[in-house]
């Protein structure tokens, strides 16, 4: 049977709740491989909530449906503060990527509570904002950023990765609405050790199977390279549909 689209591949999967240093509740989704422990672990961060963002944009819901599965990886997912999606509605109300700084803490103090090993942030527009600004305080081995728009990330923030051991993996869409790769490869000079890839036809919301399979092979060339290449067929059981 071909993987694509929404279908929902084995995986252990828990309704988490996470909560914030400034006592707001988060909800959100634990995924992990159905019957061995994960290798590493992808804090998904997603894109804007006021732009229609949240935990099922769907790179990061097929993260989840397919990559605990197929690349033995737990995906973290959840919804930001004032976020709202058929999981429930996260408390508080969206702060334009300050307070949310205690959102991306709470996740990560969730994965340290529960041992989950080699955390990486995966943030998707909105979400790499946060990745950039928050995720050098946290123990992560690196961070995957697609379609990053550097609309609230500074320059200052960006150049900050600079020397900093942890890899820094830049996806950016060869037609993006707001950063193109061109305009990447400037705005990230600041860091030499940053790996940027051009996807050649992609766009910013990263719609069809091609480019869905483009940005999950890439992830995983990142995180788990030993995955690779990932299969586009599956012969076991199909949960549902994600």
């Amino acid at each position: 049977m071909e993987i694509r689209g929404p279908m929902l591949l084995p995986a252990r999967r828990e309704d988490i709740e996470l909560e914030t240093l400034d006592g707001l509740t988060l909800v959100g989704e634990l995924a992990l491989p159905e019957e061995r422990d994960p290798v590493a672990t992808l804090v998904t961060l997603h894109p804007l909530p006021t732009a229609g963002g949240f935990m099922d944009s769907h790179i990061l819901r097929k993260a989840a449906a397919r990559l605990p599965a197929l690349a033995d990886l737990a995906v973290l997912r959840f919804n930001t503060r004032g976020t709202s999606s058929p999981r429930g509605t996260s408390d508080g109300a969206f702060d334009g990527g300050r307070a949310e700084a205690f959102d991306v803490a709470a996740a990560m103090d969730f994965v340290h509570e529960r041992g989950l090993p080699r955390p990486w942030l995966v943030g998707w527009s909105f979400g790499t904002e946060l990745a950039l600004k928050y995720g050098r305080d946290h123990a992560i081995e690196g961070a995957v950023l697609l379609s990053p728009p550097l609309h609230r990330a500074t320059d200052s923030e960006v150049a900050a990765w600079a020397g900093d051991p942890r890899r820094l993996v830049v996806v950016v869409p060869e037609l993006d609405d707001y950063l193109r790769p061109d305009a990447a490869a400037e705005r990230f000079a600041s860091v030499p050790g940053a790996i940027l890839i051009p996807v050649e036809g992609g766009k910013h919301l990263w719609v069809g199977e091609a480019q869905t399979r483009r940005v999950l092979t890439e992830i995983v060339a990142a995180v788990h390279p030993d995955a690779l290449p990932l299969s586009t067929d599956w012969d076991g059981q199909v949960v549902a549909e994600a």
